[in-house]
């Protein structure tokens, strides 16, 4: 060892592989996710249709093309790793599918509208001006609760909100 460097040995980290060069590694959760995720189009048909069995408890139906199978089996891989759908997306698309069975079309939750929006709407003759905010909206100076509250207090009358300010739907067109 006379005349050679003699490198200072620490200890590895957990999760952690050395590398060729002495640097260290880290492998962490998300590298080996898309290392497992990378080798999937490797995979021959079979074997596909093996990790579907796996992550699924049943062979994958016959008419799924690779495509589908690759696409499937990533998924779940990723929910597996990562954790699945969030309780409000899942609510959302049982909604669909409800509708989708009963021959309803689909209709997606508005964005909510950034703070500072101005909607302006015509009634009886008289332009109506309301501001967005954070938490509620404003009209004339005043705080309101929702837009439909504004509406009510316009028209005189139950109101959505969202409808009578355009922003939903076609809103009656009666001023």
């Amino acid at each position: 060892m006379r005349g050679r460097r003699r490198e200072r040995s620490e200890p590895l980290a957990r999760g952690a592989s050395p590398s060729r060069r002495g640097v260290v590694q880290h492998e962490g959760p998300h590298a080996r996710l898309a290392t497992e995720l990378a080798a999937l189009p490797a995979l021959s048909r079979d074997a596909l249709k093996q990790r579907w069995k796996e992550l699924y408890g049943a062979p994958p139906p016959s008419h799924l093309g690779r495509p589908i199978l690759l696409h499937a089996i990533a998924y779940r891989i990723q929910e597996q790793a990562l954790g699945g759908l969030d309780a409000a997306t899942l609510r959302l698309l049982d909604r669909a599918a409800k509708d989708l069975a009963r021959g309803r079309e689909l209709s997606m939750p508005a964005a909510p509208l950034p703070s500072g929006t101005r909607l302006l709407r015509e009634w009886q003759g008289v332009v109506h001006e309301v501001i967005v905010r954070e938490q509620s909206v404003e009209y004339r100076g005043k705080w309101w609760s929702s837009l439909s509250a504004v509406a009510r207090a316009i028209t005189g009358t139950r109101w959505s909100g969202p409808r009578f300010f355009g922003l939903k739907g076609s809103g009656r067109d009666d001023g």
